[in-house]
Protein backbone atom coordinates (compact mmCIF):
# COMPACT_ATOMS: atom_id res chain seq x y z
CA UNK A 1 0.00 0.00 0.00
CA UNK A 2 0.73 3.65 -0.30
CA UNK A 3 1.53 4.75 3.04
CA UNK A 4 -0.11 7.29 4.39
CA UNK A 5 -1.53 10.14 2.56
CA UNK A 6 -2.60 12.17 5.57
CA UNK A 7 0.54 12.28 6.79
CA UNK A 8 1.60 13.71 2.96
CA UNK A 9 -1.00 16.09 3.23
CA UNK A 10 -2.48 14.84 -0.01
CA UNK A 11 -6.53 14.43 -0.58
CA UNK A 12 -7.23 18.48 0.56
CA UNK A 13 -10.33 19.29 -1.06
CA UNK A 14 -11.91 22.41 -1.35
CA UNK A 15 -15.09 22.82 -3.01
CA UNK A 16 -17.57 26.11 -3.56
CA UNK A 17 -19.45 25.53 -6.79
CA UNK A 18 -23.78 25.73 -8.04
CA UNK A 19 -25.86 24.21 -10.55
CA UNK A 20 -28.75 26.07 -10.84
CA UNK A 21 -30.82 23.38 -12.48
CA UNK A 22 -30.54 21.27 -9.51
CA UNK A 23 -30.81 24.53 -7.20
CA UNK A 24 -27.56 23.59 -5.26
CA UNK A 25 -25.17 26.14 -3.57
CA UNK A 26 -22.14 23.59 -2.33
CA UNK A 27 -19.81 24.58 -0.22
CA UNK A 28 -17.54 21.87 1.52
CA UNK A 29 -13.55 21.47 3.09
CA UNK A 30 -12.23 18.38 3.67
CA UNK A 31 -8.71 17.83 5.37
CA UNK A 32 -6.39 15.33 3.94
CA UNK A 33 -7.03 11.49 5.17
CA UNK A 34 -10.12 12.49 6.37
CA UNK A 35 -13.33 9.97 5.72
CA UNK A 36 -16.49 12.29 5.82
CA UNK A 37 -19.92 10.80 5.70
CA UNK A 38 -22.34 12.41 3.45
CA UNK A 39 -26.39 12.20 4.26
CA UNK A 40 -29.65 13.82 2.87
CA UNK A 41 -33.11 12.93 2.05
CA UNK A 42 -33.20 11.74 -1.56
CA UNK A 43 -32.73 15.16 -3.86
CA UNK A 44 -30.74 17.09 -1.29
CA UNK A 45 -27.86 17.30 -3.14
CA UNK A 46 -25.51 13.94 -2.57
CA UNK A 47 -25.05 12.79 -6.10
CA UNK A 48 -24.95 16.48 -7.30
CA UNK A 49 -21.76 17.10 -5.04
CA UNK A 50 -19.85 13.65 -6.12
CA UNK A 51 -20.14 14.34 -9.79
CA UNK A 52 -18.97 17.70 -9.33
CA UNK A 53 -15.84 16.20 -7.55
CA UNK A 54 -15.36 13.36 -10.05
CA UNK A 55 -15.63 16.01 -12.98
CA UNK A 56 -19.25 14.17 -14.46
CA UNK A 57 -20.65 17.29 -13.85
CA UNK A 58 -19.81 21.27 -14.58
CA UNK A 59 -20.94 23.67 -12.03
CA UNK A 60 -22.53 26.83 -13.20
CA UNK A 61 -20.30 29.01 -11.42
CA UNK A 62 -17.58 28.16 -8.57
CA UNK A 63 -14.04 26.78 -7.79
CA UNK A 64 -12.84 23.17 -6.68
CA UNK A 65 -9.25 22.27 -5.61
CA UNK A 66 -7.41 19.43 -4.83
CA UNK A 67 -4.22 19.57 -2.78
CA UNK A 68 -4.22 23.18 -4.32
CA UNK A 69 -4.44 21.83 -7.76
CA UNK A 70 -7.13 23.90 -9.31
CA UNK A 71 -9.72 21.37 -11.02
CA UNK A 72 -12.43 23.76 -11.96
CA UNK A 73 -12.56 27.34 -11.66
CA UNK A 74 -15.79 28.71 -14.11
CA UNK A 75 -14.33 32.21 -13.86
CA UNK A 76 -11.42 30.74 -15.18
CA UNK A 77 -12.39 28.92 -17.62
CA UNK A 78 -10.09 26.12 -15.97
CA UNK A 79 -12.14 22.28 -16.07
CA UNK A 80 -9.54 19.58 -15.54
CA UNK A 81 -11.01 16.11 -17.01
CA UNK A 82 -12.18 13.14 -15.22
CA UNK A 83 -9.16 10.95 -15.93
CA UNK A 84 -6.74 13.59 -14.92
CA UNK A 85 -8.63 14.56 -11.76
CA UNK A 86 -7.07 11.40 -8.86
CA UNK A 87 -10.63 10.97 -7.69
CA UNK A 88 -12.14 7.70 -7.69
CA UNK A 89 -15.75 7.11 -7.74
CA UNK A 90 -17.00 3.52 -6.16
CA UNK A 91 -20.53 2.97 -6.94
CA UNK A 92 -23.26 0.53 -5.60
CA UNK A 93 -22.73 -2.11 -8.31
CA UNK A 94 -18.72 -3.50 -8.73
CA UNK A 95 -19.13 -2.35 -12.45
CA UNK A 96 -15.97 -4.37 -13.47
CA UNK A 97 -15.29 -4.99 -17.03
CA UNK A 98 -16.68 -8.02 -18.04
CA UNK A 99 -13.71 -9.08 -20.75
CA UNK A 100 -11.12 -8.21 -18.36
CA UNK A 101 -10.06 -10.91 -15.50
CA UNK A 102 -10.03 -10.05 -11.97
CA UNK A 103 -5.91 -8.98 -12.05
CA UNK A 104 -6.84 -7.19 -15.10
CA UNK A 105 -9.44 -4.97 -14.06
CA UNK A 106 -7.24 -3.97 -11.14
CA UNK A 107 -3.87 -3.36 -13.20
CA UNK A 108 -6.11 -1.08 -15.53
CA UNK A 109 -5.66 1.92 -13.34
CA UNK A 110 -2.06 1.82 -12.97
CA UNK A 111 -1.61 0.84 -16.71
CA UNK A 112 -4.02 4.04 -17.81
CA UNK A 113 -1.83 6.31 -15.46
CA UNK A 114 1.48 5.28 -17.47
CA UNK A 115 2.64 1.80 -15.37
CA UNK A 116 3.92 -1.06 -17.44
CA UNK A 117 2.36 -4.15 -17.40
CA UNK A 118 4.77 -5.61 -14.67
CA UNK A 119 4.29 -2.88 -12.48
CA UNK A 120 0.50 -2.64 -12.74
CA UNK A 121 0.33 -6.77 -12.12
CA UNK A 122 2.45 -5.70 -8.90
CA UNK A 123 -0.11 -3.06 -7.73
CA UNK A 124 -2.74 -5.38 -8.88
CA UNK A 125 -1.74 -8.61 -7.04
CA UNK A 126 -0.86 -5.93 -3.73
CA UNK A 127 -4.02 -4.30 -3.49
CA UNK A 128 -6.06 -7.88 -4.27
CA UNK A 129 -3.92 -9.12 -1.32
CA UNK A 130 -4.94 -5.80 0.50
CA UNK A 131 -9.10 -6.66 0.34
CA UNK A 132 -8.22 -10.14 0.58
CA UNK A 133 -9.13 -11.24 -2.74
CA UNK A 134 -5.82 -12.65 -4.20
CA UNK A 135 -7.58 -15.73 -4.90
CA UNK A 136 -10.04 -14.56 -7.43
CA UNK A 137 -6.77 -12.75 -9.55
CA UNK A 138 -7.51 -15.47 -12.41
CA UNK A 139 -11.37 -15.11 -12.29
CA UNK A 140 -14.07 -13.34 -14.63
CA UNK A 141 -16.39 -11.40 -12.71
CA UNK A 142 -19.04 -13.43 -13.76
CA UNK A 143 -17.44 -16.00 -11.97
CA UNK A 144 -17.39 -13.80 -8.71
CA UNK A 145 -20.38 -13.03 -5.75
CA UNK A 146 -21.52 -9.64 -5.07
CA UNK A 147 -19.65 -9.75 -1.84
CA UNK A 148 -16.25 -10.55 -4.16
CA UNK A 149 -16.66 -8.47 -6.76
CA UNK A 150 -17.23 -5.56 -4.80
CA UNK A 151 -14.21 -6.63 -3.00
CA UNK A 152 -12.40 -6.65 -6.59
CA UNK A 153 -14.14 -3.08 -7.30
CA UNK A 154 -12.15 -1.71 -4.33
CA UNK A 155 -9.17 -3.08 -4.88
CA UNK A 156 -9.48 -1.63 -8.50
CA UNK A 157 -10.63 1.97 -7.23
CA UNK A 158 -7.43 2.41 -4.60
CA UNK A 159 -4.84 0.46 -7.37
CA UNK A 160 -5.63 3.85 -9.28
CA UNK A 161 -3.55 5.76 -6.80
CA UNK A 162 -6.56 8.34 -6.04
CA UNK A 163 -5.77 11.52 -3.88
CA UNK A 164 -9.81 11.23 -3.19
CA UNK A 165 -12.22 8.18 -2.83
CA UNK A 166 -15.78 8.76 -3.37
CA UNK A 167 -18.16 6.23 -2.19
CA UNK A 168 -21.90 5.90 -3.43
CA UNK A 169 -23.79 3.87 -1.53
CA UNK A 170 -20.62 0.97 -1.38
CA UNK A 171 -22.67 -1.60 0.66
CA UNK A 172 -26.34 -0.86 -0.57
CA UNK A 173 -26.87 -3.56 -3.52
CA UNK A 174 -25.09 -5.90 -1.16
CA UNK A 175 -26.47 -8.94 1.03
CA UNK A 176 -26.72 -8.53 4.67
CA UNK A 177 -24.69 -11.15 5.36
CA UNK A 178 -22.19 -9.66 2.86
CA UNK A 179 -22.36 -5.75 3.65
CA UNK A 180 -20.79 -6.28 7.08
CA UNK A 181 -17.29 -8.08 5.98
CA UNK A 182 -16.98 -5.31 3.16
CA UNK A 183 -17.60 -2.43 5.82
CA UNK A 184 -14.79 -3.84 8.24
CA UNK A 185 -12.68 -4.32 5.00
CA UNK A 186 -13.08 -0.62 3.90
CA UNK A 187 -12.58 0.43 7.86
CA UNK A 188 -9.20 -1.25 7.66
CA UNK A 189 -8.05 0.33 3.98
CA UNK A 190 -8.85 3.53 4.42
CA UNK A 191 -7.31 3.81 8.02
CA UNK A 192 -4.09 1.91 6.57
CA UNK A 193 -3.97 3.98 3.61
CA UNK A 194 -4.87 7.12 5.04
CA UNK A 195 -7.36 8.06 1.99
CA UNK A 196 -9.15 10.96 1.80
CA UNK A 197 -12.96 9.55 1.11
CA UNK A 198 -16.26 11.13 1.12
CA UNK A 199 -19.16 8.86 1.85
CA UNK A 200 -22.89 9.10 0.84
CA UNK A 201 -25.15 6.10 2.83
CA UNK A 202 -28.30 6.05 4.68
CA UNK A 203 -26.89 3.47 7.12
CA UNK A 204 -25.84 4.92 10.59
CA UNK A 205 -23.47 1.68 10.27
CA UNK A 206 -22.25 2.91 7.99
CA UNK A 207 -21.47 6.51 9.30
CA UNK A 208 -20.63 4.79 12.48
CA UNK A 209 -17.97 2.64 11.26
CA UNK A 210 -16.33 5.07 8.78
CA UNK A 211 -16.96 8.53 9.41
CA UNK A 212 -14.67 10.78 11.09
CA UNK A 213 -16.99 13.65 10.23
CA UNK A 214 -21.08 13.91 9.04
CA UNK A 215 -21.65 16.13 6.54
CA UNK A 216 -25.83 16.67 6.02
CA UNK A 217 -27.25 18.40 3.12
CA UNK A 218 -30.68 19.66 2.76
CA UNK A 219 -32.19 21.25 -0.53
CA UNK A 220 -28.66 21.61 -1.58
CA UNK A 221 -26.79 23.07 0.84
CA UNK A 222 -24.94 21.86 3.67
CA UNK A 223 -26.72 22.02 6.98
CA UNK A 224 -24.93 20.34 9.26
CA UNK A 225 -21.15 19.85 9.58
CA UNK A 226 -19.45 18.27 12.26
CA UNK A 227 -17.46 15.74 13.84
CA UNK A 228 -19.95 12.05 13.98
CA UNK A 229 -20.74 11.44 17.44
CA UNK A 230 -21.78 15.18 17.85
CA UNK A 231 -23.74 15.34 14.43
CA UNK A 232 -25.51 12.28 15.50
CA UNK A 233 -26.11 13.11 19.45
CA UNK A 234 -26.95 16.52 18.54
CA UNK A 235 -28.67 16.34 15.42
CA UNK A 236 -30.01 19.79 13.80
CA UNK A 237 -32.10 18.37 11.12
CA UNK A 238 -35.08 16.64 11.03
CA UNK A 239 -33.18 14.07 9.03
CA UNK A 240 -30.38 13.78 11.06
CA UNK A 241 -32.91 13.00 13.69
CA UNK A 242 -34.49 10.51 11.92
CA UNK A 243 -30.78 8.46 11.19
CA UNK A 244 -30.00 8.95 14.60
CA UNK A 245 -33.09 7.19 15.91
CA UNK A 246 -34.10 10.36 18.32
CA UNK A 247 -37.08 12.99 18.51
CA UNK A 248 -36.63 16.96 17.05
CA UNK A 249 -39.31 19.01 17.31
CA UNK A 250 -38.62 22.50 15.73
CA UNK A 251 -39.78 25.65 16.93
CA UNK A 252 -37.76 28.91 18.30
CA UNK A 253 -35.80 28.77 21.73
CA UNK A 254 -37.45 31.29 24.32
CA UNK A 255 -37.31 31.64 27.92
CA UNK A 256 -35.48 28.20 28.53
CA UNK A 257 -37.94 26.40 26.31
CA UNK A 258 -38.95 25.85 22.80
CA UNK A 259 -42.12 27.03 21.25
CA UNK A 260 -43.63 25.15 18.48
CA UNK A 261 -45.37 26.85 15.78
CA UNK A 262 -48.25 26.31 17.05
CA UNK A 263 -47.32 27.64 20.13
CA UNK A 264 -46.62 24.37 22.49
CA UNK A 265 -43.94 25.19 25.20
CA UNK A 266 -41.20 22.49 25.40
CA UNK A 267 -39.02 22.89 28.42
CA UNK A 268 -35.76 20.83 28.15
CA UNK A 269 -31.87 21.99 28.67
CA UNK A 270 -30.51 24.92 26.74
CA UNK A 271 -27.57 25.04 25.10
CA UNK A 272 -25.67 28.44 26.25
CA UNK A 273 -24.93 29.13 22.21
CA UNK A 274 -28.66 29.13 21.85
CA UNK A 275 -29.97 32.56 22.29
CA UNK A 276 -33.55 33.60 22.34
CA UNK A 277 -35.66 34.24 19.37
CA UNK A 278 -32.94 31.40 17.60
CA UNK A 279 -34.39 29.05 15.36
CA UNK A 280 -34.48 25.94 17.60
CA UNK A 281 -34.63 22.20 17.83
CA UNK A 282 -35.75 19.77 20.75
CA UNK A 283 -34.22 16.82 21.13
CA UNK A 284 -35.36 13.71 23.46
CA UNK A 285 -34.70 9.93 22.83
CA UNK A 286 -37.67 7.61 22.23
CA UNK A 287 -37.08 5.66 24.92
CA UNK A 288 -37.38 9.13 27.37
CA UNK A 289 -40.72 8.81 26.51
CA UNK A 290 -43.62 7.77 28.79
CA UNK A 291 -47.60 7.26 26.89
CA UNK A 292 -50.42 7.81 29.06
CA UNK A 293 -53.71 7.70 27.85
CA UNK A 294 -55.24 10.80 29.61
CA UNK A 295 -53.29 14.13 30.37
CA UNK A 296 -51.03 13.23 33.38
CA UNK A 297 -50.59 17.26 34.20
CA UNK A 298 -48.65 17.93 37.40
CA UNK A 299 -45.65 17.23 37.08
CA UNK A 300 -41.93 18.60 35.19
CA UNK A 301 -43.25 17.11 31.75
CA UNK A 302 -43.88 18.07 28.66
CA UNK A 303 -47.16 16.44 26.96
CA UNK A 304 -48.22 16.15 23.68
CA UNK A 305 -51.39 14.64 22.49
CA UNK A 306 -50.59 12.50 19.57
CA UNK A 307 -51.99 9.96 17.31
CA UNK A 308 -50.60 6.43 16.80
CA UNK A 309 -50.05 5.38 13.57
CA UNK A 310 -48.10 2.28 13.80
CA UNK A 311 -46.69 -0.44 16.33
CA UNK A 312 -43.19 -1.69 15.57
CA UNK A 313 -41.94 -4.52 17.29
CA UNK A 314 -38.31 -3.92 18.07
CA UNK A 315 -37.24 -6.96 20.75
CA UNK A 316 -38.72 -6.47 24.40
CA UNK A 317 -40.15 -3.16 23.12
CA UNK A 318 -42.91 -1.56 21.08
CA UNK A 319 -41.98 1.49 19.16
CA UNK A 320 -44.88 3.92 18.91
CA UNK A 321 -45.06 5.79 15.79
CA UNK A 322 -46.90 9.05 15.77
CA UNK A 323 -49.04 11.30 13.37
CA UNK A 324 -47.57 15.09 12.98
CA UNK A 325 -46.99 17.33 15.68
CA UNK A 326 -46.58 21.28 14.99
CA UNK A 327 -42.54 21.36 14.35
CA UNK A 328 -42.09 18.05 13.87
CA UNK A 329 -42.90 15.31 11.35
CA UNK A 330 -44.15 12.51 14.17
CA UNK A 331 -43.09 11.15 17.36
CA UNK A 332 -41.09 8.00 18.36
CA UNK A 333 -41.96 6.27 21.61
CA UNK A 334 -40.38 2.97 23.03
CA UNK A 335 -42.59 1.13 25.92
CA UNK A 336 -42.59 -2.40 27.03
CA UNK A 337 -44.81 -4.83 25.55
CA UNK A 338 -46.46 -5.21 29.05
CA UNK A 339 -47.49 -1.28 29.00
CA UNK A 340 -48.33 -1.43 24.85
CA UNK A 341 -50.85 -4.31 25.91
CA UNK A 342 -52.01 -2.73 29.17
CA UNK A 343 -53.32 0.33 27.73
CA UNK A 344 -54.53 -1.08 24.65
CA UNK A 345 -52.55 0.82 22.11
CA UNK A 346 -53.18 0.49 18.65
CA UNK A 347 -52.73 2.49 15.03
CA UNK A 348 -55.74 5.53 15.61
CA UNK A 349 -55.53 5.80 19.22
CA UNK A 350 -55.38 9.23 20.55
CA UNK A 351 -52.83 9.34 23.83
CA UNK A 352 -50.36 11.80 25.56
CA UNK A 353 -46.46 11.57 25.44
CA UNK A 354 -45.03 12.98 28.10
CA UNK A 355 -40.91 13.29 28.53
CA UNK A 356 -38.91 15.07 31.50
CA UNK A 357 -37.67 18.56 30.60
CA UNK A 358 -34.25 16.83 32.09
CA UNK A 359 -34.39 14.52 29.00
CA UNK A 360 -34.61 17.21 26.20
CA UNK A 361 -31.45 19.32 24.68
CA UNK A 362 -32.47 22.26 23.01
CA UNK A 363 -29.86 24.24 20.67
CA UNK A 364 -29.68 25.52 16.89
CA UNK A 365 -31.37 24.42 14.06
CA UNK A 366 -30.27 23.68 10.64
CA UNK A 367 -31.61 26.57 8.49
CA UNK A 368 -34.74 24.55 7.63
CA UNK A 369 -35.35 22.72 10.40
CA UNK A 370 -37.81 25.24 12.07
CA UNK A 371 -40.58 24.01 9.56
CA UNK A 372 -40.62 20.50 11.15
CA UNK A 373 -39.41 19.20 7.46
Amino acid sequence: MTGSRAAAGEGAVELAATVAERGTDLRLQVAPGEVVAVLGANGAGKSTLLALLAGLLPPDTGRIRLDGRVLVDTAAGVWVPPHRRRVVLLAQQALLFPHLTVAENVAFGPRSRGAGRSAARAAADRWLAAVDAAEFAARTPAELSGGQAQRVAIARALAADPAVLLLDEPMAALDVAVAPAVRTLLRRVLRESGRTALLVTHDLIDVLSLADRVVVLESGSVVEDGPTRTVLIRPRSAFTARIAGVNLIAGVAQGGSLVTPAGTRIAGLVDPGCRPGDDAVAVFRPSAVAVHLTDPGGSPRNHLPVTLTELEPRGDVVRLHTAPVPGAGGLLADVTLAAAADLGLQPGSSVFCAVKATEVTIHAAAPAARDGR
